[in-house]
């Protein structure tokens, strides 16, 4: 029973602020390999080793949780602000992309995508800690030349934005990279059919654009597309109910937040990343953490 006891104390440590992994390597975890030692019901022999390790995650209940999405669209060398001021906007360089990205790695962020999101919300998947998502717009050849092999090098998910009447297209991506990417761990969301105004679009317009941009890329990449973005964030009342008719799940604007609920997925706000931001800036507005469960396994085995 004291045995016992000690594992539900060890359970209970879901405050420890910066804990992700950790063994019984530490002072505090030879501590508490002691105490598990000594309150075995039967004993336990001294060749036997005992680990303790703490996973930080997201559980499951919370009808809103603090997800920073991170929205990108050019990831290559930032031009002139003077002559092209939207250009410079949209763009971030390679290199400060990858140390974005090694930023995140570093500090214990995971990347996850909207159907982690849609697992967690439907009570089927916990998150782990300090999750975000990465989005990258358009569908621009950099997404594939350049992002993508930065994402792999992490082990990044991320969710890519098509339109799909660019594919192909000289500045785009093509269909095979659309599918290898796909079936590498970035999600594949529609933009639209040719990134229309939809909220200045007919409600026929509006379905076709949904419509089409949908079946098309899932007739390519052989599973259904659910998930969307608004192309420059526009949209209206009329816009969320033909997504929802057409069969989409998600959507997300440009407006800026951190918080998402399933209530508020046709509405999910995005954190914009452009050129000339500096990493104090973008660490900034990543937003407030979601406090996480610290869940501890203690495990016992041959010693060395």
């Amino acid at each position: 029973m004291a045995f016992l006891a000690a594992c539900v104390a060890m359970l209970q440590v879901g405050d420890f602020p910066q804990v992700s992994q950790a063994s019984a390597s530490s002072p505090a975890e030879s501590e508490t390999s002691t105490l598990l030692r000594a309150q075995a019901p039967f004993g336990m022999a001294p060749e036997r080793a005992i680990t303790v390790h703490h996973t930080m995650l997201i559980p499951f209940g919370r009808r809103s949780i603090s997800v920073p999405i991170l929205m990108y669209h050019y990831i290559r060398p930032v031009p002139s602000a003077n002559r092209d001021w939207m250009g410079y906007r949209l763009s971030v360089s390679p290199a400060n992309f990858h140390e974005q990205m090694d930023w995140l790695a570093t500090n214990g962020y995971h990347a996850v995508d909207f159907n982690d999101l849609r697992a967690y919300f439907a009570g089927s998947r916990v998150l782990p800690d300090k999750p975000v998502v990465i989005t990258l717009d358009d569908g621009y050849i950099d997404l594939y030349t350049t992002a993508y092999p930065t994402l792999r090098s992490y082990n990044f998910k991320a969710v890519a934005y098509i339109v799909t009447s660019f594919v192909g297209e000289s500045r785009y991506v093509t269909a095979d990279q659309v599918v290898q990417m796909d079936r590498d761990g970035i999600q594949i969301a529609s933009h639209t059919l040719n990134h229309a105004d939809l909220a200045r679009t007919s409600p026929y317009w509006v379905t076709y654009q949904l419509a089409t941009s949908k079946v098309w890329l899932e007739r390519l990449v052989g599973h259904p597309v659910v998930d969307f973005a608004y192309p420059s964030g526009k949209f209206n009342s009329q816009v969320v109910y033909a997504l929802q008719t057409t069969g989409y799940d998600t959507a997300v604007t440009e407006m800026p937040g951190t918080v998402h609920s399933r209530d508020d997925r046709y509405t999910w706000t995005r954190v914009r990343v452009g050129g000339g931001e500096s990493m104090a800036d973008f660490a900034v507005r990543l937003g407030s953490e979601e406090s996480p469960l610290v869940l501890t396994t203690i495990n016992t085995g041959p010693g060395d």
